[in-house]
């Protein structure tokens, strides 16, 4: 069959080497077009006109669009490295956070399928690629001699942490950027200063928001709970 014709204003990810596709090219693709314009314009019709190829072709590769989008979870999932001989398991953990926020900066419009899209999906069921990070950060705290329960418990509040602070730093800040007053520029001069006079008073605060300093200081706050709370119950595993 021969491809139709490609509209030029549509056909914003590079051919296919030799014309001919493959997953990770796909999935590359589906990924520009997500960055760029969000999960919503993302259709098997809208991928195949960027291609340059015919939508029944992308069928070889994803059954559906929630394929596809798993597919694309997976491909920014597999930039997230966790070394599980780490010897300094809190040292790894935070390597890995700054990792996944970074991820999220590059790539926000795929932060919904990282982070609300597992939670309808059996763990069993999940796209290996995500998983991985999970059996590597459970490989890494059972060496350092945590049991695989407590391991698990550590893992879920770290990427707890992780997701609720991604979605918190990437939400829109700032109501009015030409205003210089920071309770204008937010907005929060519209609460009543009687109902909300705690949250008005933070205005300098939330206006100078650093998601760098305030995923650290959330580490802090979660890694020394942890160690104050958790303690390894076996000797670690030493690194080979």
């Amino acid at each position: 069959m021969v491809p139709p014709p490609v509209d030029p204003a549509l056909r914003d990810c590079d051919p296919p080497v030799g014309g001919k596709l493959s997953r990770e090219r796909m999935l590359a693709c589906a990924l520009e077009i997500i960055d760029r314009e969000g999960i919503e314009k993302m259709s098997m019709r809208r991928l195949a006109r960027a291609l340059g190829h015919d939508p029944m072709s992308l069928y070889r590769y994803a059954a559906n669009k929630a394929a596809l989008l798993d597919g694309v979870a997976e491909t920014v999932l597999d930039e997230l490295t966790v070394d599980p001989t780490d010897p300094d398991w809190p040292a790894q953990l935070r390597a890995v956070a700054r990792q996944y926020r970074r991820l999220a900066l590059t790539h926000p419009n795929v932060v919904p399928l990282l982070v609300t899209r597992p939670l309808a999906t059996p763990l069993a069921l999940r796209p290996r690629g995500t998983l991985r990070p999970l059996e590597a950060t459970l490989a890494l705290l059972t060496r350092a001699g945590f049991t695989t329960a407590d391991a698990l418990h550590i893992y879920r509040a770290l990427f707890g942490l992780l997701n609720g602070h991604v979605l918190n730093e990437l939400q829109e800040l700032v109501d009015n950027p030409d205003e210089t007053d920071d309770l204008l520029r937010l907005g929060l001069h519209r609460l009543p200063i009687t109902e909300f006079p705690l949250l008005r008073s933070l205005a300098t605060t939330l206006a100078s928001y650093d998601g760098a300093a305030e995923l650290e200081r959330g580490l802090d706050i979660l890694l020394n709970g942890l160690t104050a709370t958790l303690t390894p119950t076996t000797t670690p595993t030493p690194t080979p």
